[in-house]
């Protein structure tokens, strides 16, 4: 079976797990109750979970390139749901990329043949754009590494097959250090679940860590900080990409409804300002689809080389991965404004699902890093003369 094939396959598997479980009247997943578990079981069912893994553990291997196209499928389900399927790339791809063997064998491998899940802790009360200024702390003693702290926004941790925590370490050299912590290991404590105003089939919660032990080679190699910065390139091209999604489910819904809307004699889907709003939507839609692939192409071309852990060490953030989840959060916030004026006072009401939609769309300009936070590295990174740059 070529490459091409497969991911033609995968794509379609996706679209029938859409059709069959998110489309329709789904108000569960607008609600802070239980997680749908069941439903992402029934994903796994697939064979599509993690898709990205490496061949070499069981996984797929299919590319972020091709990852935007089943982002941009999910998420015109559920975004939530896409959010908790696409969010465990940032801890895996950590843990392949600085992990030894025996750690992406005891982690990974599992993740590609049972579908489960991974989460990164990063942020906290105090340091949430500032991670330098992270307070939980991994100490050694012996053989071990003790973790203590506090960390507040950590998205599938409840429900986690093992975590990676990003703590001050006096015994790396950088002064932080990335650690793979199963979930299951005493002294890990949800403390509770965050009451999010969208994205609602997803999990994100406050984890409490009371010394917490796991072998000292559970550190993976390389400046913890900028190992978190590595990972968060491919999350935050696949974030971008729900916005597609979300954008072409508003788009869709707001051609529905405009088929039915009286106005003047006929309906709204006959009036010319109703159609160039349509219009400049889809330009948009076009170009965020482009970015997204751009950036999961510029993404692939490091990781399919010769040492992707050195050379994403030198990169650290990409400027393209910065570039894409700004202008598809900005983007897909207008096309979502737009969507929910064409609807009037109706679209101000919990009566249409494009309420939902709009919420939704809102946490692409916030999560792991908000426009400011991106645009002040874009300007630190990148715009400024190449000496002054940090």
């Amino acid at each position: 079976m070529t490459a091409a094939v497969e991911f033609a396959e995968a794509r379609e598997r996706v679209r029938e797990f859409v059709r069959d479980e998110l489309l329709g009247e789904r108000p569960e997943l607008d609600v802070l109750g239980d997680m749908p578990l069941p439903l992402y079981q029934g994903f796994a069912k697939t064979g599509l979970s993690n898709w990205w893994l490496s061949p070499e553990l069981g996984g797929l291997g299919l590319t972020l390139e091709q990852s935007v196209d089943l982002v941009s499928e999910l998420s015109y389900g559920d975004a939530g749901v896409a959010f908790t399927l696409l969010i465990s790339i940032m801890a895996t791809n950590m843990v392949w990329l600085y992990g030894s063997d025996e750690l992406k064998q005891r982690h990974l491998r599992p993740l590609a043949e049972s579908g489960g899940f991974a989460a990164t802790l990063g942020s906290e009360q105090a340091a949430g754009s500032e991670l330098g200024r992270t307070a939980t702390e991994a100490r050694r003693e012996g053989a071990e590494l003790v973790l203590d702290g506090e960390k507040w926004f950590a998205t599938n941790a409840d429900f986690a097959d093992f975590l990676v925590v990003v703590a001050k370490s006096p015994d790396n050299p950088s002064g932080h250090a990335a650690i793979v912590v199963p979930r299951d290991a005493p002294g890990v404590h949800v403390v509770k679940r965050w009451d999010v105003v969208g994205v609602r089939a997803s999990g994100t919660y406050q984890v409490s860590l009371r010394g917490v032990r796991v072998p000292a080679s559970n550190a993976l190699s390389g400046p913890g900080l900028r190992v978190l910065e590595v990972g968060l390139n491919a999350s935050r091209v696949l974030i971008a990409s729900t916005a597609i999604g979300v954008a072409r489910r508003i788009r869709d819904l707001s051609i529905e409804y405009a088929r039915q809307k009286p106005l003047r004699g006929s309906t709204l889907l006959s009036n010319a300002v109703f159609g160039a709003k349509i219009g400049q939507a889809e330009m948009g839609i076009g170009v965020m689809l482009n970015q997204c692939r751009a950036a999961g192409r510029d993404f692939d071309s490091i990781m399919l080389g010769g040492a992707p852990g050195a050379d994403f060490l030198r990169h650290g953030t990409l400027k393209s991965a910065l570039e894409t989840k700004m202008f598809t959060g900005q983007m897909g916030w207008s096309i979502a404004t737009t969507g929910s004026e064409m609807f009037g006072a109706l679209g101000y009401t919990g009566e249409s699902l494009i309420g939902k939609l709009v919420r939704d769309m809102r946490y692409i300009s916030i999560v792991e890093g908000g426009d400011d936070v991106l645009r002040d590295l874009m300007f630190n990174r990148y715009a400024l003369p190449e000496g002054k740059r940090y």
